[in-house]
């Protein structure tokens, strides 16, 4: 397990019943970068992977 699995598992415990749009995440993506720049590559690349999940190409 990485250490990142327990912040994944939290989320899925806390908010796994909640629905989101994109736009709400992306919103929050914005204000958890503005609060914490030194994550801004981490999370681009993040955004970047899930827009793209649906290219063949990839």
């Amino acid at each position: 397990m990485y250490f990142t699995d327990r912040g994944i598992e939290e989320l899925a415990q806390r908010r796994g019943e909640e629905e989101i749009t994109f736009e709400w995440l992306a919103e929050q993506l914005r204000t958890f970068v503005d609060l914490n720049p030194d994550f801004e590559v981490p999370v681009e690349r993040l955004a970047t992977w899930l827009a793209r999940l649906d290219d063949e190409d990839e």
